[in-house]
């Protein structure tokens, strides 16, 4: 019996068609008054110029490897390739990695080594390739993802963000990314301003999640259970109730689909900054998080 053809990816499509060469060439423009984030910062990045998220000219890159820690739509057998790129768009005073995105542990890599690193990962056999923290370095990774298609790659796209997104760059990578995986961190301004320094998370984020879902759907699973295209949003449950998470799963039961996956993540644990601030400096208790997940089961989603 005839096995099932998986599912082309979005960006070899758009390879055929001259839309990734034309969305590489769009997006390196902009790095010249660099917009890619919402922080709109400007640096002149095609000149190495350092912007908000200290990145010049070149991604960089702390690690690369088979993933089996993700979620089992995107792990399944062969695990997920992760790219864990250097810096980040967000301050988030509690982040587990701050070794990577506040303290820069990394290299920088050309597009034929990002593409490199693609590759290898495909042929380790990752189900896909799990891009986490892409949101400032939108237009290297289509650089080196036009090589990489030009060289084979043919596993779906994971974009994994913080959820704090620009329009005009989702739209940049709309018929090119698969599968779309932001947080959806707080619900208050105030609050993300305080833990991430950036004030207007809650409107950049809903606009973001919004266009992600138009762009590609609820997520789509294959025969085995992999994830080929969609939307999957994370949700860190934080203590005290600070991430105001009633608002966030209303949000997306309301005006997304009560069929998000949503997965509501109970891995909080004070790192980095955390003891500064009274509210986060003890771990998460368990019933913080089931009254989370019961509250998601009120608003009429599924939680994961």
């Amino acid at each position: 019996m005839d096995q099932p053809v998986a599912p082309r990816p979005s960006y070899v499509t758009a390879l055929h068609h001259g839309i990734l060469q034309s969305r590489v060439n769009t997006a390196l423009k902009r790095l010249a008054r660099c917009r890619l984030c919402p922080k709109h910062c400007e640096a002149n990045r095609l000149a190495d110029e350092k912007g908000e998220c200290h990145t010049g000219r070149l991604a960089m890159v702390s690690s690369t490897h088979l993933h089996f820690g993700e979620e089992s739509p995107l792990v399944g057998t062969g695990g997920s390739g992760t790219i864990f790129f250097t810096h980040c768009n967000l301050s988030c005073v509690y982040c587990q990695n701050y070794d990577i995105s506040h303290l820069g542990h990394g290299y920088a890599v050309t597009a034929p080594q990002l593409a490199s690193l693609m590759l290898r990962l495909q042929h380790a056999g990752a189900h896909n390739i799990n891009l986490v923290s892409p949101s400032h370095v939108v237009a290297q990774i289509l650089e080196a993802l036009l090589l990489a298609a030009q060289a084979g790659l043919r596993i779906p796209l994971v974009f994994n963000s913080g959820g704090y997104d620009a329009l005009p760059t989702l739209r940049l990578v709309e018929g090119i990314v698969d599968i779309y995986m932001p947080d959806a961190k707080y619900g208050d301004p105030e609050v993300g301003q305080r833990l991430s320094r950036v004030d207007d998370y809650p409107t950049v984020n809903r606009q973001a999640i919004l266009e992600m879902h138009r762009q590609v759907g609820p997520l789509t699973l294959d025969a085995s259970g992999i994830a080929t295209r969609g939307l999957l949003v994370r949700h860190l449950v934080l203590p005290a109730s600070l991430a105001d998470s009633r608002t966030i799963l209303r949000f997306l039961a309301q005006h997304v689909s009560t069929t998000t996956y949503v997965h509501i993540m109970d891995e909080y644990r004070p790192c980095f900054l955390a003891s500064d601030h009274e509210q986060l400096a003890r771990p998460l208790r368990r019933s913080e998080y089931e009254f989370v997940m019961q509250v998601a089961r009120e608003e009429g989603l599924e939680p994961r």
